[in-house]
């Protein structure tokens, strides 16, 4: 049980395939517009309700439950070496050097 006033996340189809826009990429008519929106729940309700949630905004949104406290999950990758060196020689072309 999830209760009402928790930190939750929650997730809405937006446009089905069918909906999509004639203009947009082949690829992008294939798949949902979806919305995951983060907000405080307004009342009681179990994972994978149908719920209402207010943001931090005041925004109101309406959707399923996906999480409680959800953090962010993204990260910037790993280490690339490479790109150390290009970042040098960057800076030496654009501030120093005989050139």
């Amino acid at each position: 049980m999830v209760k009402k006033g928790e930190w939750v996340r929650i997730h809405k189809v937006i446009l089905t395939p069918a909906e999509r826009a004639p203009q947009v990429p082949e690829d992008t008519k294939k798949v949902p517009l979806e919305m995951w929106v983060k907000g405080y729940l307004e009342s009681d309700a179990e994972m994978g309700d149908e719920v209402n949630v207010t943001t931090t905004t005041g925004r109101k949104e309406t959707g399923t439950l996906t999480a409680v406290n959800h953090s962010y999950g993204h990260g910037f990758g790993d280490f690339i070496p490479e790109l150390l060196v290009i970042d040098n020689q960057v800076r030496e072309i654009l501030f120093g050097g005989d050139k």
